[in-house]
């Protein structure tokens, strides 16, 4: 395989959009956002509109991290490419940026961060109707994410089922008395260092070069994940647990569980209708997951099926993986998607 940039037989547009929600957010982040648009091969000489797959990121992930190039492999955009040119029906793919000071957002409305999930749908969305040829309608129009963007391509269309009819989500967080108490487990023992000051690690983190101490990919999403899911009445971050002693906060910890897809879906009577309401639902993950989110991926498809959702809408696989480097499964979802929404 060539390591180098191989030509798309479609298009992609490097645009901007400028989001007067993001504007004056918490933590002063841009408010201008790279935004990338593929279309599909044909697009520029038919009139025709076209489906649309919005793709979300893990924590950590902005929309330059599309054209990174890994030994062997080829970055998404281009396996994308291919699924089209090898006749899969054409849909525009549209490459979404959600970066904060923190490393992301979880693509929810905070009083931590700022408002994510309307940047997402009441801005991003009504930007390509408008600029590109679009099928504007629900049944037309899918998400998809990896890790923290698999969670937000869960709970999106749960809150907005009138934008998004279908969804893919590798890998999503869910189940989070796995996913996320481990890691604070670990956290509490980095904060040790730090006489359980999370911000004093903050400090230490910002004078040298990031993700340069074992303690940092625990600590960022520790204080990004609770500054989404649990800011404080002013907003700074609180933590679903004692960084001295690991206790859960009970009151904290209800916040984030709030977050929770499996228990959205089994809790909530309109979270369930909404996923009743999707054309597809892609779900997998690695069966040596990390954060064993191939327990959350098997919880959350057990929780659709509990609500009803039919079996031949679901695509539930676990294969042979952890969380890293599971890039060549986003090809075969959006070949799936393109498969299922409306033309």
């Amino acid at each position: 395989m060539l390591p180098w940039n191989s030509e798309l037989a479609g298009s992609l547009d490097q645009t901007t959009i400028t989001s007067e929600l993001l504007r004056g957010n918490p933590l002063g982040d841009a408010h201008v956002r790279p935004l990338w648009v593929y279309t599909p091969p044909g697009y520029a000489g038919s009139t025709s509109r076209y489906p649309t797959v919005y793709v979300i990121q893990g924590y950590t992930g902005h929309v330059g991290m599309w054209a990174n190039r890994t030994p062997f492999r080829q970055p998404f955009i281009e396996t994308a490419d291919q699924v089209f040119s090898d006749g899969a029906p054409p849909c525009i793919v549209v490459f979404v940026d959600a970066w904060t000071t923190y490393g992301g957002s979880q693509f929810v409305d905070s009083t931590g961060t700022g408002r994510y999930h309307s940047y997402l749908c009441d801005e991003v969305v009504p930007f390509v109707d408008e600029r590109y040829r679009t099928i504007a309608d629900r049944d037309s129009r899918a998400i998809s994410g990896k890790s923290s963007g698999g969670f937000g391509a869960m709970i999106t269309p749960m809150l907005r089922p009138d934008l998004f009819g279908a969804l893919a989500t590798h890998a999503g967080d869910a189940l989070y008395e796995f996913c996320y108490l481990p890691e604070f487990a670990d956290a509490v023992r980095y904060l040790r260092d730090y006489d359980g000051d999370i911000w004093r690690w903050w400090d230490d983190f910002r004078s040298r070069p990031a993700m340069s101490k074992a303690e940092d990919p625990a600590l960022i999403t520790a204080l990004g994940c609770a500054a989404a899911f649990s800011p404080g009445e002013d907003g700074r971050p609180v933590l679903p647990v004692d960084p001295v002693s690991g206790v859960v906060r009970p009151e904290v910890w209800a916040r984030w569980l709030a977050w929770d897809p499996v228990r959205m879906v089994q809790d909530v009577e309109e979270y369930a209708a909404a996923m009743l309401s999707m054309r597809g639902i892609w779900v997998d993950a690695g069966i040596r997951d990390d954060y064993y989110l191939d327990l959350g991926a098997q919880a959350f498809t057990d929780a659709l099926r509990t609500a009803g959702v039919p079996d031949e809408r679901v695509r539930f696989e676990l294969f042979d993986a952890t969380h890293a480097a599971i890039d060549y499964r986003y090809p075969m979802s959006l070949r799936w998607l393109a498969e299922r929404l409306a033309r």
